[in-house]
Protein backbone atom coordinates (compact mmCIF):
# COMPACT_ATOMS: atom_id res chain seq x y z
CA UNK A 1 0.00 0.00 0.00
CA UNK A 2 0.98 3.60 -0.87
CA UNK A 3 1.22 5.19 2.72
CA UNK A 4 1.30 8.73 0.83
CA UNK A 5 -1.70 8.19 -1.23
CA UNK A 6 -3.61 6.88 1.65
CA UNK A 7 -2.63 9.37 3.89
CA UNK A 8 -4.01 11.74 0.77
CA UNK A 9 -7.22 9.71 -0.19
CA UNK A 10 -7.47 9.89 3.65
CA UNK A 11 -7.69 13.56 4.18
CA UNK A 12 -9.66 14.64 0.70
CA UNK A 13 -12.54 12.00 1.46
CA UNK A 14 -12.72 13.74 4.98
CA UNK A 15 -12.80 17.03 3.92
CA UNK A 16 -15.53 15.95 0.95
CA UNK A 17 -17.41 14.85 3.95
CA UNK A 18 -17.62 17.89 5.79
CA UNK A 19 -18.49 20.29 2.84
CA UNK A 20 -21.28 17.94 1.56
CA UNK A 21 -22.69 17.42 5.02
CA UNK A 22 -25.27 20.20 4.74
CA UNK A 23 -26.69 19.22 1.47
CA UNK A 24 -26.68 15.48 2.72
CA UNK A 25 -28.73 16.76 5.98
CA UNK A 26 -31.84 18.60 3.46
CA UNK A 27 -31.70 15.19 1.33
CA UNK A 28 -32.21 12.95 3.86
CA UNK A 29 -35.73 14.92 4.38
CA UNK A 30 -36.77 13.32 0.82
CA UNK A 31 -38.76 10.00 1.71
CA UNK A 32 -36.80 8.30 -0.85
CA UNK A 33 -33.06 8.87 1.11
CA UNK A 34 -35.08 9.09 4.84
CA UNK A 35 -33.33 5.69 5.76
CA UNK A 36 -30.41 5.48 3.48
CA UNK A 37 -28.94 8.93 4.40
CA UNK A 38 -28.95 9.14 7.73
CA UNK A 39 -27.43 5.47 7.75
CA UNK A 40 -24.58 5.97 5.57
CA UNK A 41 -23.74 9.32 6.28
CA UNK A 42 -24.22 10.09 10.08
CA UNK A 43 -24.46 6.32 11.24
CA UNK A 44 -27.99 7.17 12.26
CA UNK A 45 -29.39 3.44 13.93
CA UNK A 46 -26.03 1.81 12.05
CA UNK A 47 -23.89 -0.10 14.51
CA UNK A 48 -20.48 -1.99 13.23
CA UNK A 49 -20.78 -4.89 12.41
CA UNK A 50 -20.02 -7.66 14.80
CA UNK A 51 -16.42 -8.57 14.55
CA UNK A 52 -14.59 -12.28 12.92
CA UNK A 53 -17.17 -12.54 10.20
CA UNK A 54 -17.46 -13.51 6.63
CA UNK A 55 -18.13 -9.83 5.35
CA UNK A 56 -20.26 -9.68 2.20
CA UNK A 57 -20.83 -5.68 0.00
CA UNK A 58 -23.33 -5.41 -2.49
CA UNK A 59 -24.78 -2.37 -4.04
CA UNK A 60 -28.11 -3.28 -5.02
CA UNK A 61 -30.83 -5.30 -5.59
CA UNK A 62 -30.00 -7.35 -8.31
CA UNK A 63 -26.43 -7.65 -6.88
CA UNK A 64 -28.08 -9.16 -2.87
CA UNK A 65 -30.16 -11.46 -4.71
CA UNK A 66 -27.10 -12.62 -7.19
CA UNK A 67 -24.87 -13.29 -4.08
CA UNK A 68 -26.80 -15.75 -3.13
CA UNK A 69 -25.33 -18.97 -3.85
CA UNK A 70 -22.54 -18.08 -1.94
CA UNK A 71 -24.25 -16.90 1.20
CA UNK A 72 -26.20 -20.42 1.56
CA UNK A 73 -23.35 -22.11 1.61
CA UNK A 74 -21.74 -20.08 4.70
CA UNK A 75 -22.54 -20.94 8.43
CA UNK A 76 -25.34 -18.57 9.64
CA UNK A 77 -23.31 -16.99 12.23
CA UNK A 78 -20.70 -15.82 10.42
CA UNK A 79 -22.73 -13.76 7.73
CA UNK A 80 -22.17 -9.74 7.61
CA UNK A 81 -23.95 -7.88 5.04
CA UNK A 82 -23.79 -4.23 4.10
CA UNK A 83 -25.34 -2.65 0.92
CA UNK A 84 -25.60 0.91 -0.45
CA UNK A 85 -29.13 0.92 -1.50
CA UNK A 86 -32.48 0.61 -0.20
CA UNK A 87 -33.54 -2.02 -2.34
CA UNK A 88 -29.98 -3.91 -1.83
CA UNK A 89 -30.71 -3.70 2.31
CA UNK A 90 -34.15 -5.33 1.84
CA UNK A 91 -32.32 -8.30 0.49
CA UNK A 92 -29.68 -8.42 2.61
CA UNK A 93 -31.79 -8.22 5.26
CA UNK A 94 -33.20 -11.68 4.43
CA UNK A 95 -30.14 -13.34 4.89
CA UNK A 96 -29.23 -12.42 8.73
CA UNK A 97 -29.84 -10.05 11.45
CA UNK A 98 -25.95 -8.64 10.56
CA UNK A 99 -27.44 -6.52 7.83
CA UNK A 100 -26.18 -3.03 7.79
CA UNK A 101 -26.11 -0.04 4.91
CA UNK A 102 -22.27 0.80 3.81
CA UNK A 103 -20.98 3.94 5.90
CA UNK A 104 -19.10 6.20 3.79
CA UNK A 105 -15.68 5.85 3.45
CA UNK A 106 -14.27 8.00 5.65
CA UNK A 107 -16.61 6.86 8.42
CA UNK A 108 -14.85 3.12 7.92
CA UNK A 109 -12.12 4.44 10.31
CA UNK A 110 -14.39 4.21 13.34
CA UNK A 111 -16.98 1.57 11.78
CA UNK A 112 -15.20 -1.20 10.70
CA UNK A 113 -14.49 -4.25 12.53
CA UNK A 114 -11.81 -6.74 11.63
CA UNK A 115 -13.34 -9.72 9.60
CA UNK A 116 -12.43 -12.87 8.34
CA UNK A 117 -13.09 -12.25 4.95
CA UNK A 118 -14.59 -8.89 2.58
CA UNK A 119 -16.48 -10.45 -0.73
CA UNK A 120 -17.49 -7.14 -2.35
CA UNK A 121 -19.47 -7.88 -5.77
CA UNK A 122 -18.92 -6.51 -9.39
CA UNK A 123 -17.80 -3.05 -9.43
CA UNK A 124 -18.29 -1.53 -6.00
CA UNK A 125 -14.47 -0.15 -5.94
CA UNK A 126 -14.12 1.79 -2.79
CA UNK A 127 -10.63 2.23 -1.95
CA UNK A 128 -10.88 2.76 1.86
CA UNK A 129 -13.20 -0.53 2.37
CA UNK A 130 -10.72 -2.52 0.70
CA UNK A 131 -7.58 -0.53 2.62
CA UNK A 132 -9.13 -0.81 6.14
CA UNK A 133 -10.39 -4.48 5.72
CA UNK A 134 -7.11 -5.68 4.69
CA UNK A 135 -4.74 -3.92 7.40
CA UNK A 136 -7.45 -5.33 10.32
CA UNK A 137 -6.47 -8.89 8.73
CA UNK A 138 -10.00 -9.66 6.68
CA UNK A 139 -8.83 -11.78 3.26
CA UNK A 140 -10.45 -9.36 0.25
CA UNK A 141 -12.02 -10.40 -2.60
CA UNK A 142 -14.05 -9.58 -5.95
CA UNK A 143 -16.51 -11.55 -7.34
CA UNK A 144 -18.32 -11.35 -10.33
CA UNK A 145 -15.94 -8.82 -11.57
CA UNK A 146 -17.01 -7.02 -15.03
CA UNK A 147 -15.80 -3.85 -16.90
CA UNK A 148 -18.25 -3.44 -19.64
CA UNK A 149 -17.51 -1.65 -22.68
CA UNK A 150 -19.12 1.00 -21.92
CA UNK A 151 -17.17 1.40 -18.70
CA UNK A 152 -13.58 0.36 -19.64
CA UNK A 153 -12.37 3.58 -20.99
CA UNK A 154 -13.46 5.44 -18.33
CA UNK A 155 -11.92 3.44 -16.11
CA UNK A 156 -8.60 2.77 -18.20
CA UNK A 157 -8.09 6.54 -17.59
CA UNK A 158 -7.78 6.60 -14.23
CA UNK A 159 -5.66 3.26 -13.74
CA UNK A 160 -3.49 4.86 -11.73
CA UNK A 161 -6.34 4.98 -9.02
CA UNK A 162 -7.51 1.84 -9.94
CA UNK A 163 -3.58 0.22 -8.93
CA UNK A 164 -4.24 1.65 -5.79
CA UNK A 165 -7.29 -0.26 -5.21
CA UNK A 166 -6.38 -3.81 -6.45
CA UNK A 167 -3.18 -3.39 -4.16
CA UNK A 168 -5.60 -4.46 -1.40
CA UNK A 169 -7.54 -6.95 -3.52
CA UNK A 170 -6.00 -10.64 -2.71
CA UNK A 171 -7.98 -12.50 -5.66
CA UNK A 172 -10.03 -11.57 -8.12
CA UNK A 173 -13.44 -13.67 -9.93
CA UNK A 174 -14.17 -12.35 -13.10
CA UNK A 175 -17.35 -12.79 -15.12
CA UNK A 176 -15.27 -13.76 -18.18
CA UNK A 177 -11.46 -13.72 -19.96
CA UNK A 178 -12.68 -10.09 -21.34
CA UNK A 179 -13.34 -9.08 -18.05
CA UNK A 180 -10.24 -10.38 -16.88
CA UNK A 181 -7.50 -8.89 -19.65
CA UNK A 182 -9.20 -5.36 -18.96
CA UNK A 183 -8.89 -5.75 -15.12
CA UNK A 184 -5.45 -6.60 -15.33
CA UNK A 185 -5.24 -3.78 -17.43
CA UNK A 186 -6.77 -1.53 -14.49
CA UNK A 187 -3.91 -3.30 -12.21
CA UNK A 188 -5.85 -6.08 -11.21
CA UNK A 189 -3.59 -9.70 -10.06
CA UNK A 190 -4.75 -13.37 -8.88
CA UNK A 191 -7.51 -13.24 -11.31
CA UNK A 192 -9.40 -16.03 -12.17
CA UNK A 193 -12.79 -16.59 -14.46
CA UNK A 194 -15.35 -17.96 -12.51
CA UNK A 195 -18.42 -17.56 -15.08
CA UNK A 196 -21.56 -15.26 -13.91
CA UNK A 197 -22.83 -16.00 -10.29
CA UNK A 198 -26.10 -14.61 -11.51
CA UNK A 199 -26.20 -17.89 -12.86
CA UNK A 200 -25.60 -19.85 -10.35
CA UNK A 201 -28.66 -19.83 -9.00
CA UNK A 202 -32.00 -18.64 -10.64
CA UNK A 203 -35.30 -18.77 -9.39
CA UNK A 204 -37.52 -21.97 -9.38
CA UNK A 205 -41.10 -22.25 -9.85
CA UNK A 206 -43.19 -21.50 -6.69
CA UNK A 207 -46.44 -22.60 -8.33
CA UNK A 208 -47.63 -24.79 -10.61
CA UNK A 209 -49.84 -22.86 -13.53
CA UNK A 210 -52.06 -24.32 -16.01
CA UNK A 211 -50.72 -23.69 -19.64
CA UNK A 212 -53.63 -22.49 -21.66
CA UNK A 213 -54.53 -23.72 -25.37
CA UNK A 214 -52.45 -22.04 -28.05
CA UNK A 215 -49.02 -19.67 -27.62
CA UNK A 216 -48.89 -17.86 -24.68
CA UNK A 217 -47.14 -14.62 -25.28
CA UNK A 218 -45.44 -13.26 -21.36
CA UNK A 219 -44.35 -9.39 -21.93
CA UNK A 220 -42.15 -9.34 -18.33
CA UNK A 221 -41.17 -6.81 -16.29
CA UNK A 222 -42.53 -3.86 -18.17
CA UNK A 223 -42.04 -0.38 -17.95
CA UNK A 224 -44.06 2.87 -19.02
CA UNK A 225 -44.42 2.85 -22.71
CA UNK A 226 -43.98 -0.87 -23.42
CA UNK A 227 -46.72 -2.35 -22.87
CA UNK A 228 -48.43 -0.51 -25.63
CA UNK A 229 -45.90 -1.77 -27.82
CA UNK A 230 -46.71 -5.26 -26.48
CA UNK A 231 -50.22 -4.99 -27.28
CA UNK A 232 -50.10 -3.42 -30.88
CA UNK A 233 -48.11 -6.60 -31.64
CA UNK A 234 -50.29 -8.88 -29.62
CA UNK A 235 -52.87 -7.70 -31.84
CA UNK A 236 -51.32 -8.79 -34.78
CA UNK A 237 -50.16 -12.46 -33.59
CA UNK A 238 -54.11 -12.19 -32.48
CA UNK A 239 -55.29 -12.18 -36.11
CA UNK A 240 -52.99 -14.83 -36.92
CA UNK A 241 -53.60 -17.11 -34.43
CA UNK A 242 -56.93 -16.56 -32.83
CA UNK A 243 -56.25 -19.19 -29.82
CA UNK A 244 -52.98 -17.18 -28.42
CA UNK A 245 -52.82 -15.53 -24.96
CA UNK A 246 -50.64 -12.34 -23.46
CA UNK A 247 -49.69 -12.14 -19.88
CA UNK A 248 -48.79 -8.74 -18.96
CA UNK A 249 -46.46 -8.10 -16.03
CA UNK A 250 -45.29 -4.52 -15.20
CA UNK A 251 -42.00 -4.76 -13.10
CA UNK A 252 -43.03 -2.45 -10.38
CA UNK A 253 -46.49 -2.86 -8.52
CA UNK A 254 -47.42 0.83 -8.72
CA UNK A 255 -48.24 0.93 -12.33
CA UNK A 256 -50.68 -2.08 -12.19
CA UNK A 257 -53.47 0.09 -11.91
CA UNK A 258 -52.42 2.29 -14.87
CA UNK A 259 -51.27 -0.84 -16.60
CA UNK A 260 -54.77 -1.88 -16.17
CA UNK A 261 -56.87 0.63 -17.50
CA UNK A 262 -54.39 0.32 -20.88
CA UNK A 263 -55.08 -3.03 -21.14
CA UNK A 264 -58.80 -2.45 -20.64
CA UNK A 265 -58.96 0.07 -23.10
CA UNK A 266 -57.38 -2.04 -25.47
CA UNK A 267 -59.69 -5.32 -25.10
CA UNK A 268 -62.92 -3.19 -25.82
CA UNK A 269 -61.24 -1.90 -28.60
CA UNK A 270 -60.01 -5.25 -29.72
CA UNK A 271 -62.99 -7.04 -28.40
CA UNK A 272 -60.94 -9.36 -26.21
CA UNK A 273 -61.34 -10.52 -22.77
CA UNK A 274 -58.85 -9.70 -20.09
CA UNK A 275 -58.69 -10.08 -16.32
CA UNK A 276 -56.60 -9.45 -13.24
CA UNK A 277 -54.10 -12.47 -11.60
CA UNK A 278 -55.14 -11.28 -8.45
CA UNK A 279 -59.22 -11.90 -9.25
CA UNK A 280 -58.93 -15.27 -11.22
CA UNK A 281 -55.44 -17.17 -11.29
CA UNK A 282 -55.78 -18.79 -14.57
CA UNK A 283 -54.70 -17.58 -17.60
CA UNK A 284 -57.68 -18.29 -20.25
CA UNK A 285 -58.66 -14.97 -21.17
CA UNK A 286 -57.46 -13.34 -24.25
CA UNK A 287 -55.16 -10.97 -21.86
CA UNK A 288 -54.00 -11.54 -18.02
CA UNK A 289 -52.48 -8.30 -16.19
CA UNK A 290 -50.48 -10.10 -13.96
CA UNK A 291 -51.02 -7.63 -10.76
CA UNK A 292 -49.13 -10.18 -7.74
CA UNK A 293 -45.07 -9.77 -7.43
CA UNK A 294 -43.17 -12.74 -7.35
CA UNK A 295 -45.00 -14.72 -10.27
CA UNK A 296 -42.75 -14.08 -13.24
CA UNK A 297 -40.67 -17.33 -13.13
CA UNK A 298 -43.86 -19.26 -12.65
CA UNK A 299 -45.43 -17.83 -15.92
CA UNK A 300 -41.82 -18.07 -17.59
CA UNK A 301 -42.53 -22.07 -16.73
CA UNK A 302 -45.63 -22.37 -19.07
CA UNK A 303 -44.85 -19.26 -21.67
CA UNK A 304 -43.75 -19.98 -25.29
CA UNK A 305 -42.86 -16.56 -26.10
CA UNK A 306 -41.19 -13.74 -24.32
CA UNK A 307 -41.19 -10.30 -24.68
CA UNK A 308 -38.84 -9.19 -22.26
CA UNK A 309 -39.11 -5.47 -20.99
CA UNK A 310 -36.56 -2.85 -19.33
CA UNK A 311 -35.04 -2.41 -23.17
CA UNK A 312 -37.56 -1.39 -25.23
CA UNK A 313 -36.77 2.42 -23.34
CA UNK A 314 -33.33 2.91 -21.78
CA UNK A 315 -34.08 1.10 -18.45
CA UNK A 316 -30.93 -1.25 -19.08
CA UNK A 317 -33.24 -4.64 -19.24
CA UNK A 318 -33.42 -7.40 -17.12
CA UNK A 319 -32.45 -11.01 -16.56
CA UNK A 320 -32.79 -13.11 -19.68
CA UNK A 321 -31.67 -16.09 -17.79
CA UNK A 322 -34.84 -16.69 -15.73
CA UNK A 323 -36.90 -16.92 -19.12
CA UNK A 324 -33.80 -19.05 -20.75
CA UNK A 325 -33.89 -21.85 -18.34
CA UNK A 326 -37.12 -22.78 -19.22
CA UNK A 327 -36.54 -22.77 -23.11
CA UNK A 328 -38.31 -19.25 -23.97
CA UNK A 329 -38.43 -17.66 -27.60
CA UNK A 330 -37.49 -14.43 -26.12
CA UNK A 331 -37.06 -10.80 -27.71
CA UNK A 332 -36.20 -7.88 -25.63
CA UNK A 333 -34.78 -4.24 -27.51
CA UNK A 334 -31.66 -2.37 -27.44
CA UNK A 335 -31.27 -1.08 -24.17
CA UNK A 336 -29.94 -3.25 -21.98
CA UNK A 337 -27.36 -1.87 -21.09
CA UNK A 338 -27.35 -3.29 -17.27
CA UNK A 339 -27.31 -6.83 -18.37
CA UNK A 340 -24.94 -7.36 -20.59
CA UNK A 341 -23.23 -10.20 -19.46
CA UNK A 342 -26.01 -11.56 -19.03
CA UNK A 343 -27.42 -11.20 -22.59
CA UNK A 344 -23.78 -12.84 -23.52
CA UNK A 345 -24.44 -15.80 -21.80
CA UNK A 346 -28.20 -16.54 -23.45
CA UNK A 347 -28.22 -17.66 -26.65
CA UNK A 348 -31.30 -16.98 -29.04
CA UNK A 349 -32.30 -13.62 -28.01
CA UNK A 350 -33.98 -11.53 -30.86
CA UNK A 351 -32.79 -7.94 -30.32
CA UNK A 352 -35.28 -5.57 -32.21
CA UNK A 353 -35.96 -2.15 -31.95
CA UNK A 354 -39.23 -0.50 -30.54
CA UNK A 355 -40.31 -0.22 -34.06
CA UNK A 356 -39.94 -3.90 -35.25
CA UNK A 357 -41.61 -5.46 -32.06
CA UNK A 358 -44.81 -6.22 -33.80
CA UNK A 359 -42.82 -7.74 -37.48
CA UNK A 360 -40.49 -10.09 -34.92
CA UNK A 361 -43.18 -11.57 -33.13
CA UNK A 362 -45.08 -12.88 -36.16
CA UNK A 363 -42.04 -14.35 -36.90
CA UNK A 364 -41.92 -16.34 -34.26
CA UNK A 365 -41.82 -19.80 -35.99
CA UNK A 366 -38.10 -18.61 -37.47
CA UNK A 367 -36.90 -17.99 -33.78
CA UNK A 368 -35.30 -20.72 -31.70
CA UNK A 369 -35.64 -21.78 -28.05
CA UNK A 370 -33.50 -19.46 -25.72
CA UNK A 371 -30.38 -21.28 -23.71
CA UNK A 372 -27.66 -20.65 -21.33
CA UNK A 373 -24.38 -21.18 -23.07
CA UNK A 374 -21.97 -20.37 -20.03
CA UNK A 375 -21.64 -21.80 -16.54
CA UNK A 376 -20.46 -20.39 -13.28
CA UNK A 377 -18.11 -22.48 -11.16
CA UNK A 378 -17.93 -21.01 -7.44
CA UNK A 379 -15.51 -23.82 -6.78
CA UNK A 380 -12.23 -21.19 -6.73
CA UNK A 381 -13.95 -18.67 -5.05
CA UNK A 382 -14.92 -21.34 -2.10
CA UNK A 383 -11.64 -22.59 -1.67
CA UNK A 384 -10.24 -19.23 -0.69
CA UNK A 385 -13.25 -19.14 1.95
CA UNK A 386 -12.43 -22.51 3.24
CA UNK A 387 -9.02 -20.89 4.46
CA UNK A 388 -11.05 -18.57 6.49
CA UNK A 389 -13.63 -20.46 8.08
Amino acid sequence: MDKLFFLFYSCVSIFIYIIVLPFLFLLSFKSKYRVSIPARFFLWRNPPLDGDGVWFHTCSYGEARAIKPLVDVLPKVLLRMTSTTQTGKSVIEGYTKQSRYLPFEPLLFWWLRPQRALIVMEAEFWYLLFVLAKRRGAKTLLVNARMNDRSFPKYLKMRWFYRQIFASIDAVYAQTQTDKERLEMLGATNVTVTGNIKLASLPKITRRLVKPEGMLLCAASTHDGEEALVLEAFAALKKEMPDAKLAVVPRHPERFEKVAALVAAFAKQEQMTWHRFSDNMSLQDDIVLIDKMGELVNLYAVSDMVILGGAFVPVGGHNAAEAAQFGCKIISGPHYFNQKDIFEAVEGIAIVEPANLTRRVLQHAQMKPARLKTKTDMTPILEQLNDVL
